[in-house]
């Protein structure tokens, strides 16, 4: 596979051999972002789970004290007094069941983060094979279906991001931009890696953190110290 200059040159600042502690690996993440926009830094936790069983499944929500440098935009189906309440907390879009057609047939996805009322939910569960795949679909553990529709979206609005496994076993999740500078991204990263920790399963046999890299959008993968993961 062929790589740009500015990746090979990147390459060169650190041992790919290597792994590092987080506050080192994050440093170097920053410094191999080339790129002329900001771009985003992103960790990659692979666990020592098999998401094909239900009890191993590792789903859950974290605000990161220092946001992801993007807000999201925030569709929440509601009916009722909850419109409202969503158009004053700030939701890009609020609907209900009209909605379904226009997600279904014209392949409406301008929104990063979908809130649904409970009462809602057989209307969004309609669109479960569409959502699903993307990643959209609502859920309790990730605080997307609530009736606090307001505390939802002002959580989601300041940083909050949801974390799952692929069918890898593996979680990807932005912690940032290179711009914000090492500080801020290792408050990120600790708080995503304990979030992460914590959400282990009782089903999980063996060494739970397998592997964790982090990288910047265009960037090459720096990774990180199992054992140190946590630091």
């Amino acid at each position: 596979m062929f790589r740009g200059k500015k990746y090979q040159d990147s390459v060169k600042l650190f041992d790919k051999t290597k792994t590092y502690d987080p506050a080192e690996a994050i440093d170097l993440a920053i410094k191999t972002s080339k790129a002329k926009f900001d771009e985003t830094v992103e960790v990659h936790i692979k666990l020592g789970v098999d998401s094909r069983h239900a009890d191993q499944q590792v789903r859950g929500a974290v605000v990161l004290p220092h946001g992801t440098g993007k807000v999201a935009r925030v569709l929440v189906f509601a009916k009722g007094d909850k419109v409202a309440e969503a158009e004053a907390a700030g939701a890009d879009f609020v609907g209900g069941e009209e909605l379904i057609p226009k997600i279904q047939n014209d392949n409406w996805f301008e929104y990063d983060v979908v809130v649904a009322t409970p009462d809602m939910m057989g209307v969004v569960g309609r669109l479960g094979k569409v959502l699903g795949p993307k990643g959209l679909m609502p859920s309790p553990k990730a605080g997307t279906v609530t009736p606090d529709v307001t505390k939802a979206i002002n959580e989601i609005k300041s940083g909050k991001i949801e974390y799952r496994l692929d069918k890898t076993n593996i979680i990807h999740c932005p912690i940032g931009k290179a711009s914000f500078g090492a500080e801020k991204l290792v408050e990120n990263y600790k708080t995503l890696m304990s979030a992460v920790v914590k959400a282990k399963p009782a089903a999980a046999k063996g060494q739970y953190l397998k592997s964790v890299a982090v990288a910047s959008t265009m960037g090459p993968g720096i990774k990180i110290n199992p054992a140190r993961a946590e630091a």
